[in-house]
């Protein structure tokens, strides 16, 4: 059956290497991924980028994709109607700090700047990006996140959570110390928010099955999306990290592609026309 809506990942499954979107994982030329987006706009299926990015930097991005909506900050923020209605999803935030955002709530709190001091030269800002989120703290290092957790647990902040978003390449502007050459990308965020949540959010607001909807990822966090869409679609790249596959194994509708990125998320794309 054909899929009434696809929600996609943005980087590393819908975009490739330093987010060009004709570029292959080896960097090699390729109008694949181009084509299967305008064989989805042609059958009028509607899509959904669903990423770590902020609602400003998706905006743009939908503009150039010609999609019908985001889900920003890892699930946190749902847009529509060209991003003029938004909804935020707050998780477990507590009810003593209804009515403000989750990262006002963790900077008068101090949480980011204890977590860094606790891991001195394994975790930092993801400057410049971190700035204009509003959900989630956006953080780059390396770190263990059951550790994590567990120490905000202890510090009397359970009801947060640190999400790993995949690896980042190392550039110049980072001063991390001894954490390999590939930091990883952490979300650091109220729990109950997830990409799954949101997608279902949107797809009751849309009015639509979700065993009619399709979604593509890349990374562990993307396999939140399983429970809320009818299949998942985890390209090569993402599914070829380790202890991945076996969270593939007990997903039953959640499928690996052929080829990694750009290519793999057309033949995801494909597959659901």
């Amino acid at each position: 059956m054909a899929a009434a809506i696809v929600y996609t990942d943005l980087d590393g499954t819908m975009v490739g290497p330093r987010g060009s979107f004709f570029h292959t994982a080896g960097r090699e030329l390729t109008d694949s991924p181009a084509t299967a987006l305008l064989e989805l706009h042609r059958a009028g299926v509607p899509l959904v980028l669903v990423s770590g990015r902020t609602h400003a930097q998706l905006l743009e991005a939908g503009r150039v994709f010609a999609v019908d909506g985001h889900v920003a900050e890892l699930g946190s923020l749902v847009s529509w109607d060209g991003g003029r209605e938004t909804h935020l999803l707050t998780g477990d935030l507590p009810a003593e700090f209804a009515g403000r955002t989750p990262m006002d709530v963790m900077a008068d709190l101090g949480v980011v700047e204890a977590l860094v001091a606790e891991h001195p030269g394994r975790l930092e800002w993801h400057a410049p990006w971190h700035t204009t989120h509003a959900a989630d703290a956006l953080l780059r290092g390396s770190v263990d996140t059951v550790a994590v957790d567990t120490w905000l647990a202890e510090q009397g902040w359970g009801w947060l959570t640190v999400k790993d978003n995949g690896r980042v390449p190392r550039t110049s502007r980072m001063t991390l110390e001894d954490v390999g050459s590939d930091p990883h990308v952490y979300h650091l965020m109220p729990r109950g928010i997830d990409k799954g949540a949101a997608i279902a959010w949107d797809l009751a607001r849309r009015g639509i099955d979700p065993a009619e909807a399709v979604a593509v990822g890349d990374s562990v966090s993307d396999l939140e999306m399983a429970p809320a869409v009818g299949r998942l679609w985890l390209t090569a790249n993402g599914a070829a990290v380790p202890g991945v596959s076996a969270a593939i194994a007990a997903l039953p509708n959640v499928t690996a592609t052929d080829a990694p990125m750009g290519e793999g998320w057309a033949q995801a794309v494909r597959a659901s026309l």
